[in-house]
């Protein structure tokens, strides 16, 4: 099979070797196009996802209306929940494309394809590095930018596969699709942080060039600094971790601390971030220091906050499912690293610790907010580009040298990573038993159903199963495009038109609703929703909105209006509306679309 391989990309290999360029140029397209299709496709058909993303949203529209780009508020609100980059970064956004969920989410996207292309390029630089080395040891004559035939098997270019292998995982996966299109404060997290550790180690890597290692570290400040105004401290402390453990363990600190000029890089981080802190302080007082680092820093990791429980291994489940399907091979990736042969690293060149810097990074990050009480999805998505890092050098490995997939933990691997996808391919086609049980769209399960979603769902990651048991047997390094393609037609068959249907489902109802309640809704009434809080109302009527999570304060509401109020335009489901204690003569139903109701009730004194 390789020499017929060959045979056929022998044009491709002419090219490569007369247009070098082509090495990187190819893979980045193949990068933009699966981003494209991850990122970009129907993100402007969703609308935004209660309950959390219209908070970013409308907090950035109203730094919009009023010019405040100190204190972000949300229906008359401060919300000091997270700093203002993600804030500033939709403003910037909304100017340029107008108040729409593409700009809104457009900070995301191009966060998710930043880190995956600085993942890309690290690599690329890694083993631009491994390939001179070798060449010194062995007066090794492949060149390191193009295929080359090499007897009857083929050896990919070492410039660029661990690159495209990582960027590719980076974009290809759960975690990347939700968060990368979705107005959230996660993916520019990910993108600071992961940005900040990797320009850091491209300083650390070229000791032999001070000029060049002196822009990384800057790069790496800055980088940290916009991490700190994404999130706060946490854009501080996590890389200082890393770094930390990281140093201590291969044994060179003093040297790297004094490369790194720590006085002049807290200068930095200061400068860029600690303005806004200063200023929002004057503007707040004890407002923002208590809710911003008492309740949404210190309490998030000492006290379960907003009901975000979970058992200690939450994020190893959130790690297994988000990173699918390639957190098959994370084990075995970690144990290519050889993390207890301390004196094997520490005799390594530093750009030979590229692994094991990644493997501290996943590892510190996995272990802090193991720590943590509260428990969320998002807070684990900064080691994504770790685990793609460490999974990529596995599989460059299994690819170059063809012994490696006779050992263990390629059989392991695999059989794992079969075993995910047939529990993959079982959920899918029982999810209509359960997908009915969300109140805000209990006809889910049946109209993927009706659509063939879960079944066609279940025969893709059962095909790609089938694929998977005989590239297992035959131990090829095909096994990973099985995955790939794998995921690919999973992603594009089934999960944007599933996101569609939810969408149909969730939140169309309540923007019709919205558009209904802005054309009829008077002067003097106010705007109620009862029973629930969804944020997503006073972004789509641009209106403030008074939401009454108990249904019976509505008549004590209405009978306390102001003097100029003449009733309410309440939107609730019908639950609540029962419950409320309003009875059908009080109120004139306006409209009703999936699960809400909107209704008109005059004032009561």
């Amino acid at each position: 099979m390789s020499v017929k391989f060959a045979r056929v990309t022998q044009p491709l290999q002419y090219y490569w070797k007369q247009y070098p360029a082509l090495a990187w140029v190819m893979p980045l397209l193949w990068l933009l196009a699966i981003a494209a299709v991850t990122l970009v496709w129907h993100v402007s058909s969703i609308g935004l996802i209660d309950e959390t993303e219209p908070l970013f949203v409308e907090a950035s529209r109203q730094m919009v209306v009023t010019g405040d780009w100190i204190t972000p508020y949300v229906n008359g609100e401060p919300r000091f929940d997270k700093p203002p980059l993600i804030y500033w970064l939709m403003v910037f956004a909304f100017q340029s494309f107008g108040v729409n969920e593409f700009a809104a989410r457009l900070p995301s996207i191009l966060a998710a394809v930043a880190i995956a292309l600085f993942c890309f390029y690290i690599l690329q630089r890694y083993e631009e590095a491994e390939g001179r080395r070798q060449k010194a040891e062995s007066e090794r004559t492949d060149s390191l930018l193009t295929p080359l035939q090499s007897g009857n098997k083929l050896h990919f270019s070492p410039s660029y596969l661990a690159a495209l292998l990582a960027a590719t995982m980076l974009i290809l996966n759960p975690n990347t699709f939700f968060w990368g299109r979705t107005g959230y404060a996660d993916m520019l997290l990910n993108a600071c942080i992961g940005s900040s550790l990797l320009a850091f180690f491209l300083g650390y890597a070229q000791p032999d060039r001070p000029l060049r290692q002196k822009r990384w570290y800057f790069a790496f400040y800055v980088l940290m600094a916009l991490a700190v105004l994404t999130k706060g401290p946490i854009g501080l402390l996590l890389p200082g971790l890393i770094i930390s453990c990281f140093l201590l363990y291969v044994g060179n600190g003093r040297a790297v601390l004094r490369e790194m000029r720590l006085l002049r890089g807290g200068l930095v981080v200061l400068v860029i971030a600690l303005p806004w802190y200063v200023l929002v302080t004057l503007a707040n007082g004890d407002a923002f220091i208590d809710s911003f680092f008492g309740y949404h820093n210190v309490e998030r990791f000492t006290q379960v906050v907003n009901s975000h429980a979970g058992p200690w291994y939450f994020h190893i489940l959130v790690i297994v499912v988000g990173f699918l399907p390639w957190s098959a091979y994370l084990p075995a990736a970690i144990a290519h690293i050889k993390p207890l042969q301390r004196r094997y690293w520490q005799q390594q060149t530093r750009w030979q610790q590229l692994g094991l810097f990644a493997l501290f990074w996943f590892l510190v990050i996995l272990g802090f907010f193991t720590i943590a009480t509260t428990k969320y999805f998002s807070y684990t998505l900064p080691l994504m580009p770790a685990a793609a890092i460490l999974v990529a050098l596995l599989w460059t490995d299994y690819v170059r040298r063809p012994q490696t997939r006779k050992q263990a933990g390629f059989i392991i691997s695999g059989v794992l990573n079969l075993l995910l996808l047939v529990i993959a391919a079982f959920v899918l086609i029982e999810s209509p038993r359960w997908l009915g049980s969300d109140p805000w769209m209990p006809n889910l399960g049946l109209r993927l159903q009706q659509a063939g979603l879960p079944l066609l769902g279940g025969v893709i990651w059962g095909t790609t199963a089938i694929a998977a048991i005989g590239l297992l047997l035959w131990r090829s390094r095909w096994l990973w495009i099985a995955n790939l393609l794998g995921y690919l037609a999973f992603l594009i068959l089934v999960v944007h038109p599933l996101v569609l249907i939810a969408d149909v489902e969730r939140q169309l109802p309540l923007r019709q609703l919205a558009q209904v309640a802005v054309q009829t809704k008077q002067p003097t009434e106010e705007l109620v929703m009862l029973g629930f809080q969804k944020p997503s109302l006073v972004f789509y009527t641009r209106q403030h909105v008074t939401y009454l999570t108990q249904p019976t304060e509505v008549i004590n509401y209405l009978q306390t209006q102001p003097g100029d109020r003449t009733g309410a335009l309440i939107v609730a489901g019908e639950k609540p509306l029962r419950r409320s204690g309003l009875q059908p003569q009080q109120y004139q139903e306006i409209s009703r679309a999936g699960v809400y109701r909107l209704v008109r009730v005059a004032g009561q004194r």
